[in-house]
């Protein structure tokens, strides 16, 4: 690694990186406790986790700025687990998961990011705003009069202060502004002590306590790689989102191996899997964080409040938390893809439309990005194979009929391909099938021009099949093709 390099990911800004990781920080509390009571664990269990992945992560990380910390698609997915076999298989679980990670970066899995379309990440990102609101949501309904006034202080902290200054991040001033409110006035509101108990102790390391078996691995496999996948693809849209918002790049297989030895590091540490976590990253970008520096400092200040300022973090109101949450909702939705709605083709913002509504609907990251890469897909198929062409030309003395083909012939155009020669108009006369412009993509399509040539051949019509290019002909020719095609 050059040291320019390493220069601009440490070095650069440093008191804006970590006052932007803080922000980070603050943000990451109250969601790893609630997603700690989601997977059925100890508060602790999430906050020593954020803690190790946050720490590990920013040296082995692919994706500067990105935080990384226990999340709720991997709490979801471990809860089943959790329930059914003890909390001592979660960790084991999370210590295949992070080997699965780390295979999936040494075989350079990354590049499958690619068949992610745009519209799937707009929708992903939008429906993850939504879902970051909808977890306010148990925090503002049904509140009094002074928690809401709470909430309106925060939000206006949060979105005029940076009209007078932006030197210190407008959310950690709300935290501080609403904290000494609380205190001072000594207001009955819910602070993050009623949150959960906070840890009293530094993470020890341990091997997970279960047997080394055949069962064991049996019970643990699944899960383990239910976590492994629903983490990296949320790491990998995530790092998608940053790359976008800072214009830079990054390895998307380095970010697979180093959430592999973060979870690793965490399930050791007695912590659950964790991985990318977008509203805190798009924080975190928004003030100013763009190195290494940033993340490390997110992970180390978890574990600095969690533990020696417990007493003081203990008072900080939940209402500046939520404040922090709902301005990060606001951020992370693309307000200008409700526009582009009408204006996108509507294949593309049905993919868009549908990712969120899947996401949204089942609270599944993982899920609703699947369905999204399936449908553009699937769109894309329709789409490539209503671009195949066949056009006829008769000779001038009707003794010859010419069928002119254009496109990509494969599973999903080979039917329509089969359908384009007309028997009865070529009975009696000489066929030529010029595929010149043309090209064959699988068995499917190889299989539709043999029974072209078949069936003219079986009504005694002489057939002749003009132009394969190189690779159709290599393909033709590897199947062994019993209707003897050769490039001519």
């Amino acid at each position: 690694m050059k040291f320019s390099s390493i220069r601009r990911d440490w070095s650069a800004n440093p008191m804006r990186e970590m006052l932007a990781g803080a922000v980070a920080t603050f943000a990451l509390i109250p969601e790893v406790i609630a997603f700690s009571f989601v997977a059925g664990v100890d508060p602790q269990v999430g906050l020593f986790a954020s803690f190790v992945i946050g720490i590990v992560i920013a040296f082995t990380g692919g994706r500067t700025a990105m935080i990384s910390a226990a999340a709720g698609s991997v709490a979801l997915v471990a809860a089943p687990l959790v329930h059914a076999h003890g909390l001592a298989y979660l960790f084991a679980a999370g210590l295949l998961a992070g080997a699965f990670q780390i295979a999936f970066g040494l075989l350079r899995l990354g590049v499958l990011m690619r068949f992610v379309s745009n519209s799937v990440r707009t929708g992903f990102v939008n429906a993850l705003a939504i879902l970051i609101f909808a977890a306010q949501l148990p925090h503002i309904i049904g509140g009094d009069w002074l928690s809401y006034s709470m909430l309106a202080a925060g939000l206006a902290v949060i979105y005029l202060v940076p009209r007078i200054t932006t030197a210190i991040p407008s959310p950690l001033i709300c935290i501080l502004v609403l904290t000494a409110a609380s205190i001072t006035l000594q207001l009955p509101v819910m602070t993050i002590a009623d949150l959960g108990k906070l840890p009293d102790s530094l993470p020890i390391f341990g091997w997970p306590s279960v047997p080394m078996t055949v069962e064991t691995l049996t019970i643990i496999a699944g899960p383990a790689l239910a976590i492994a996948m629903v983490g990296l693809l949320e790491s990998m849209m995530t790092a998608s989102v940053v790359d976008d918002l800072t214009g830079t790049p990054s390895s998307k297989n380095r970010e697979c191996t180093g959430l592999g030895i973060a979870n690793t590091a965490a399930s050791l540490f007695g912590g659950i899997a964790g991985c990318g976590m977008i509203g805190q990253t798009v924080s975190n970008v928004k003030y100013g964080g763009r190195g290494r520096l940033s993340t490390l400092f997110a992970g180390a200040f978890m574990l600095i409040l969690i533990v020696l300022l417990k007493p003081w973090v203990s008072q900080v109101p939940v209402a500046a938390l939520v404040a922090i949450m709902v301005m990060v909702s606001i951020d992370t939705f693309d307000w200008s893809s409700l526009k582009m709605v009408i204006v996108h083709p509507k294949m593309s913002s049905a993919v868009m439309l549908v990712t969120v509504f899947v996401t949204v609907l089942s609270s599944n990251l993982a899920l609703g990005v699947t369905v999204g890469v399936l449908l553009s897909g699937v769109f894309f198929t329709f789409k490539v194979a209503r671009l195949l062409a066949v056009r006829t030309e008769t000779s001038d003395d009707g003794g010859k009929v010419t069928y002119l083909v254009s496109g990509q012939i494969f599973f999903a155009s080979a039917e329509v391909f089969i359908e384009a020669f007309d028997i009865e108009e070529a009975n009696g006369k000489t066929v030529i099938i010029d595929v010149s412009q043309a090209h064959f993509w699988d068995i499917t399509a190889v299989a539709a021009l043999e029974r072209v040539v078949a069936r003219f051949k079986a009504h005694k019509i002489a057939t002749s099949v003009l132009g394969l290019n190189d690779a159709s002909a290599t393909l033709i020719g590897s199947l062994d093709s019993p209707a003897k095609l050769k490039a001519v």
